[in-house]
C-alpha cells in the first residue's frame, strides 16, 4: 500500500474516483450494476492491447500499427471460419498471423535499425491493405448461412458475448490477461530484462542482455494480444469490414497506457497503471454518452485527455532529468 500511494498508479487512481463521483452525481445511472459491467466490457478489448502496449511502451519502443494487427486478424478468423475450417485451427491461425506482424516489426525495428515510429506506421497501412486484399473489401460474416458449422458457432459466439459468473467473457479474458501480464513484467526475468532495456539499452547490453531479442519479444507479444482483442471483437458483433475494423485504436490504447504512467521514454510503468489508465478512458467515454455530450465534443474531449497525458509525461521525465 505505501509503494501504491508512492507510485503514478496513486495519482491515477485518485482521477478515476473523481471521475467516477461527478458522473455519478451528473447521472443516476452511471453507478448501476449493469452500466459497470457494459463500461467493463467496452473497456477490455482496448484493454488487452494496452497491456501488450506497456511492455512496448517500458521497453522504450511504441507500436502504431495495433489497430490494424486487430483488424487484419479478426478478419482473417472470420475468412477461416466461414472457409469451412475448425474454430481451434481459424483462432490459432490469426494468433500466429497477429504474432508474425509483430515479430516483423521487431525485426524491423532493432535489426534493421528502422524506428519503431516509422516502422510500424508502415505496417499499419500495408497490415490494413492486406485486410483489404484479404476480403476484397467486403465485409466478413460469421454465421450458418455462410457454412459455419453450428458447434464453433455457438462456441465462437460464447467467446465473444457469453458470460461467466455473470461476468462477460470479453472481461473475463481482460482480468486474466491483466494477471498475466502483471506476473510477467513484475515477477519474472523477462520483466526485469524490459526494464532493463527501457532504462538503458547500452547499459542492459553491457550486462549481457539480449536488447534486440528483449525488444523483438515486446513487439510480438503486442501483436499476440492485438490477434486476440480482434478474433474476441468478431465474436462480439460476428460481422467485420477489413477498411474499418480497429480503425483508429491505436490512439486509444497508447492513450490509456500513458495516462496509465507509462512513459514514452522507457524504463517505467505498470499493469496496474494501464488498467487504471484503461478504465479512465473507458468511463469518460461512457459517461460523456450518458451526460448527452454530442460525439464531436466526445473525440475533441478525448483528444484534449491524450494531450495532456503526454505533456504530463514529458514534463515528469524532464524533471526527474534534471
Amino acid at each position: 500500500m505505501r509503494r501504491f500511494r508512492l507510485g503514478r498508479e496513486f495519482g491515477v487512481f485518485v482521477a478515476l474516483v473523481v471521475l467516477c463521483v461527478a458522473l455519478t452525481l451528473l447521472n443516476d445511472r452511471f453507478l448501476t450494476p449493469t452500466n459497470l459491467l457494459n463500461i467493463g466490457r467496452q473497456v477490455s478489448l482496448m484493454g488487452i492491447m494496452a497491456v501488450g502496449m506497456t511492455f512496448v511502451l517500458v521497453s522504450g519502443e511504441v507500436d502504431l500499427s495495433v489497430g490494424s494487427t486487430y483488424g487484419l486478424c479478426g478478419i482473417a478468423v472470420g475468412v477461416l471460419l466461414v472457409a469451412g475450417y475448425p474454430l481451434a485451427l481459424a483462432i490459432a491461425a490469426g494468433l500466429v498471423l497477429g504474432a508474425g506482424i509483430g515479430l516483423i516489426n521487431g525485426v524491423l525495428s532493432t535489426y534493421l535499425r528502422v524506428p519503431s515510429l516509422i516502422a510500424t506506421l508502415g505496417t499499419l497501412s500495408m497490415v490494413r491493405g492486406a485486410a483489404l486484399i484479404l476480403t476484397d473489401g467486403k465485409p466478413v460474416t460469421v454465421n450458418a448461412r455462410n457454412g459455419v458449422g453450428e458447434a464453433d458457432l455457438a462456441m465462437f459466439e460464447f467467446l465473444g458475448q457469453g458470460k461467466v459468473l455473470g461476468i462477460p467473457m470479453q472481461l473475463a479474458f481482460f482480468i486474466v490477461i491483466a494477471l498475466a501480464g502483471w506476473f510477467l513484467l513484475s515477477r519474472t526475468s523477462f520483466g526485469f530484462r524490459i526494464f532493463a532495456v527501457g532504462g538503458s539499452a547500452k547499459a542492459a547490453r553491457v550486462s549481457g542482455i539480449n536488447v534486440a531479442s528483449v525488444k523483438i519479444w515486446a513487439l510480438t507479444l503486442m501483436g499476440t494480444l492485438a490477434a486476440l482483442a480482434g478474433t474476441l471483437s468478431l465474436a462480439f458483433l460476428p460481422s467485420g469490414q477489413a477498411g474499418r475494423m480497429g480503425l483508429g485504436l491505436e490512439l486509444d490504447v497508447i492513450a490509456a497506457t500513458i495516462v496509465g504512467g507509462t512513459t514514452l521514454a522507457g524504463g517505467e510503468g505498470t499493469i496496474l497503471g494501464t488498467v487504471l489508465g484503461v478504465l479512465i478512458i473507458g468511463v469518460l467515454r461512457n459517461g460523456l454518452v450518458l451526460t448527452g455530450v454530442s460525439p464531436f465534443a466526445q473525440e475533441f474531449l478525448i483528444g484534449l485527455v491524450i494531450v495532456v497525458a503526454v505533456a504530463i509525461d514529458k514534463w515528469s521525465t524532464a524533471s526527474k532529468s534534471n
